[in-house]
């Protein structure tokens, strides 16, 4: 296999055997393939596409470039979920827990913040000794004990994919489905799951503001994954406000306990949450239908052993024993906590989700450099929801802050990102938009 051939090949629009693309992978991970070459297959695939198979077979070359884990000596299905990233999408928190509850083993790899969207690594990490990136021991000790474990992705994890994405970065192909497709699901179907459920977000706050884009990326990903044998449904959802009504790291930890022991569950928040676990269940063969799944999460929320679950798996992953009960006092609080107050009278029409997410990188919650700290103390909360009347004076948002400054920029921001109209308050509309697989 030459490189120059297989980019040659996809350049002019022609469909690549799978034989080639893993040589052309393998290359690339045992630096026989240059990033030069990578750089121009990718450019190739950004204008020419990829039929299904073709990334089916980019798909498993990036997943056996490293460890694939093997979950075989559990007694229950392994299931995950991924999401294509938002504003105060704190979901994993409450579903793991809550799908481990219902009998499942949920090992979540998850991922940092990237641009103006949360990670949830950063937010787990405003939990004083909880350790992202635990040796494999313990990874799947808590998993077997407990049943969920949600950690960060290791460097023996599909590792051409972290160096494919290297390259997409600084190259401007960042956002070919089929490229985006691989790079998702190479590190799914390395943590050697069987079923996987996905999150693809769409508006102002999501990485495809348009339905038509969501729906074509959640067709991909579901088709792609089933092709490799992974067993998989897509749920498109709304992102055109912040999920939760707190965004950034420790506002969003507080959101997610309270939310498991009942003491506040933002509505939107809690559909997509509990829908999410519905099909969780389903691909884990605990229960029928979606339906049954949905009825199966609300009573685990309900009754108390999701937010057992979640406290166990803090405790095991080094966190405080007592930090559900005790959330208030080990979470990290900024200095600055003040509400930022509408203009004027009127209902929320519209919110720039995407400025919401900004506002709390520029707190100092996210990273405008790979090595930048994160403050996790920071962020917004108490965010208003699209729908409703505010009168001229009352809070829009809640921003925890570290100085003046850093308010005062975040107060403008949330006032130009809220628009305010003179019609009625409405209803919301659904969370959840469509299902996919």
């Amino acid at each position: 296999m030459l490189p120059q051939e297989v980019i040659r090949a996809k350049r002019d629009g022609g469909q690549l055997d799978a034989a080639d693309i893993k040589a052309f992978i393998d290359g690339f991970a045992g630096e026989r393939v240059t990033e030069g070459q990578v750089a121009a297959f990718a450019m190739a695939v950004f204008f020419r596409g990829m039929a299904t198979a073709e990334t089916v077979a980019l798909t498993e070359a990036m997943r056996d470039s490293g460890d694939v884990l093997d979950w075989s000596d559990l007694d229950r299905r392994v299931v995950d979920k991924h999401s294509t990233g938002g504003v105060g999408d704190n979901v994993s928190l409450m579903l793991a827990p809550i799908v481990a509850a219902c009998g499942a083993a949920v090992p979540m790899i998850s991922g940092r913040g990237l641009g103006h969207t949360g990670g949830t690594l950063d937010k787990l990490e405003s939990i004083p000794g909880y350790d992202v990136a635990p040796d494999n021991a313990t990874f799947r000790r808590t998993v077997r004990d407990i049943g969920c474990a949600i950690i960060g992705q290791t460097a023996r994890l599909a590792p051409a994919d972290a160096r494919f994405y290297g390259v997409r970065d600084v190259t401007a192909t960042v956002e070919s489905i089929p490229l985006i497709t691989a790079s998702i699901l190479s590190k799914k179907l390395a943590a050697g799951l069987q079923g996987l459920v996905l999150d693809v977000k769409t508006g102002s706050g999501a990485f495809m503001a348009r339905p038509e884009d969501a729906r074509a990326l959640a067709t991909s990903l579901v088709g792609v994954a089933n092709g490799a044998g992974l067993r998989t449904t897509a749920l498109i959802t709304r992102m055109d406000e912040a999920l939760a009504s707190a965004a950034g790291n420790a506002v969003e930890i507080r959101n997610a306990v309270r939310f498991l022991t009942g003491a506040q569950r933002d509505p939107a928040l809690q559909e997509v949450t509990l829908a999410l676990a519905a099909e969780m269940l389903v691909l884990a063969g605990l229960a029928p239908t979606p339906a049954d799944g949905h009825r199966m999460a609300t009573a685990a929320l309900e009754d108390g052993r999701a937010a057992e679950r979640f406290g166990k798996m803090v405790a095991a992953l080094g966190g405080p024993a007592d930090f559900v009960e005790r959330a208030e006092a080990h979470l990290p609080q900024a200095p600055l906590v003040r509400d930022v107050t509408a203009g004027r009278d009127g209902t929320v029409a519209s919110v720039e989700t995407r400025s919401l997410g900004l506002a709390v990188v520029e707190l100092g919650g996210g990273r405008t450099r790979p090595q930048d700290a994160v403050d996790h103390a920071v962020g917004l909360s108490e965010l208003v929801p699209i729908g409703r009347h505010v009168a001229k004076g009352e809070p829009l948002a809640r921003i925890h802050a570290r100085d003046e400054v850093a308010f005062a920029r975040a107060a403008a921001t949330i006032r130009s990102a809220y628009v305010l109209s003179d019609t009625p308050a409405r209803e919301p509309a659904p969370a959840v938009i469509e299902r996919i697989g």
